[in-house]
């Protein structure tokens, strides 16, 4: 019906009354569809605007690939990221920073944002990452297991504790009954790759997806200990989100096999 009122050729000379009553229900129709000529953007399914995220350090590679890949794909949009240990990016959702998705590197720390009541809705585990230890590139000090690194005189760096790959590496030491005393404790499993990296520590206990990220600037030791200290990665849209159908699409393409292909290209396991 719509589609004829609008007609923009005028009608022919009919008689007065069949005119008038044509124009009437022309004029009607016209002031009721004023807002329907115009493009509703908030039906369109169209995304906009920054989307902000809150995620691991040992997603910075793999986010930073889906965040490109989202603005793309929608055009208009923004992805903002602020990577960190997750325990300290908890920390600052709960105390109020600004954000819209959280994807932590463990259950424990995302319950903190949800045992604050600051996540919309259950977190989804998206992926899980498994340890290994980084040594310098070409492995000279001929590390080759979990006990090697309790060699005298070898500079071992470990993460933090209270970071989700510094608690996994414990459970694996725990497990295997071994001490070690690092050199350092780093806030983020990149804080302790970098150790490495730049030669200040001949190993560090860190994630098989950092590993990979490093490239030649690290050797990868794999050992058995560590499939008892696999890491279950959330992910949750939060409950102040400012901009949360974005964040929403944002989540569904993490999630997604286009999303999981960029996720296991580096390093990451299936959930």
């Amino acid at each position: 019906m719509t589609r004829t009122v609008r007609r923009t050729r005028r009608p022919f000379p009919w008689a007065a009354g069949g005119a008038a009553a044509l124009l009437a229900l022309s004029a009607c129709s016209s002031s009721g569809s004023d807002s329907s000529a115009k493009p509703d953007s908030s039906g369109s399914g169209e995304l906009s605007g920054e989307v902000t995220v809150f995620a691991a350090a040992s997603l910075k590679e793999s986010f930073t690939t889906l965040g490109e890949q989202f603005e793309k794909e929608h055009p208009g949009t923004k992805v903002t990221f602020s990577f960190g240990g997750s325990d300290s990016l908890a920390a600052s959702i709960t105390g109020g920073a600004p954000a819209d998705v959280f994807a932590a590197a463990s259950p424990k720390t995302m319950k903190i944002v949800t045992d604050a009541q600051d996540a919309s809705g259950a977190p989804a585990t998206f992926v899980r990452n498994e340890l290994a230890i980084a040594t310098l590139p070409g492995n000279p000090g001929k590390i080759s297991s979990l006990r090697d690194l309790t060699k005298a005189g070898l500079k071992v760096v470990l993460c933090d504790e209270e970071v989700p790959c510094g608690a996994a590496a414990q459970k694996a030491l725990d497990a295997s009954r071994l001490k070690l005393t690092p050199v350092s404790y780093e806030q983020d499993v990149k804080a302790a790759l970098t150790k490495v990296e730049l030669k200040e520590a001949d190993a560090a206990v860190v994630y098989k997806s950092d590993v990979h990220a490093a490239g030649d600037k690290v050797a990868g030791v794999e050992f058995p200990e560590s499939a008892d200290a696999v890491n279950d990665y959330p992910i949750a849209l939060l409950k102040d989100a400012k901009n949360a159908e974005a964040a929403k699409a944002f989540i569904a393409l993490v999630r997604s096999a286009e999303g999981q292909k960029v996720l296991s290209g580096a390093g990451f396991l299936k959930p």
